[in-house]
């Protein structure tokens, strides 16, 4: 529980991650969350979603908000607005990615690319077999962008946002220590869902994280750390909730952010976003609020 509340005005951006945080586990967005940030925007504050998905992917929840805003989307790889104006890229060198695939022909099967374009070819993999149970719902979302290219390596004709690795927890931790030991300049973020013994390892160009993306955009909007209010649930959110003046973590968070001091709201299906809005814009405290869950 926050002993106090600050004030509406000194705080000018929230940021939110989508997966796990804005959406619930029916992956909708509630009511009380949707009314939470729309009252903040009302109130003149600044509301950019933080996200791993693509551009094209997070529009369709982005546009559930009902305004117009910013997201940074692929975690930290593009920064674009709703009517697709792009602020900034920090897009995967092709040698890199060519030294990655190389480096991890173990796990060709879990590999995919992405590419900052439109329609077919945004997303690149070799086959589905090895993808399909692990991320099935992804992939149905979005079949339309998918090329298959063997070997993948022929689909680098341009620098890719990033690549990712997709499977369950256990090898995708193999994975984790295969890329450690690597030696490459890439930045490794992942994202888990044990109940759904799902992990994704997101790989992206150095010092590319939420948090970065997060603080070059505060920079330009003239804001303060201070005045930044962020909230997420899962280990690549860890950069973006370091640099927020005012970091909530989800009640379903994953423990890697715990034990950080940061302020606990409610789960993603409780509300966890308008909680933690409501307490840090009114004064709310989130213990009362938790306490009241529905039976």
């Amino acid at each position: 529980m926050l002993k106090s509340f600050v004030a509406a005005d000194s705080i000018r951006l929230i940021a939110v991650d989508i997966d796990g945080t804005l959406l619930n586990p029916k992956f909708q967005i509630s009511d009380t969350d949707l009314a939470a940030l729309r009252s903040a925007h009302a109130q003149g504050i600044e509301v950019i979603l933080v996200t791993g998905r693509r551009h094209a992917f997070a529009l369709p929840i982005a546009q559930q908000l009902g305004f117009n805003l910013w997201l940074i989307c692929s975690n930290g790889a593009v920064t674009r607005s709703l009517s697709g104006e792009t602020f900034h890229r920090d897009l995967l060198p092709q040698q890199t990615c060519r030294d990655l695939c190389r480096m991890m022909q173990e796990f060709r099967g879990q590999t995919v690319l992405t590419f900052d374009k439109n329609g077919r070819g945004a997303i690149v993999l070799e086959h589905l077999q090895l993808l399909e149970v692990s991320i099935r719902h992804w992939l149905q979302k979005n079949m339309e962008y998918i090329e298959f290219v063997v070997p993948i390596e022929n689909a680098l004709t341009t620098d890719p946002v990033q690549a990712m690795f997709c499977g369950p927890v256990a090898l995708m931790q193999q994975a984790l220590r295969a890329l450690e030991s690597g030696g490459l300049p890439i930045t490794v973020l992942r994202t888990e869902y044990p109940g759904r013994d799902l992990s994704i390892v997101d790989v992206l160009n150095v010092d590319c994280s939420k948090g970065h993306a997060l603080e070059r955009w505060a920079n330009h909007r003239g804001i303060s750390r201070e005045q930044v209010m962020a909230i997420g649930d899962n280990y690549n959110d860890v950069e973006m909730l370091a640099f927020a003046g005012h970091p909530f973590i989800m009640e379903n968070a994953s423990e890697e952010l715990r034990g950080r001091g940061w302020t606990e709201t409610r789960s993603n299906a409780e509300g966890g976003v308008a909680a933690a809005v409501e307490c840090m814009l009114r004064g709310i405290p989130i213990a009362p609020l938790a306490a009241a869950r529905v039976k």
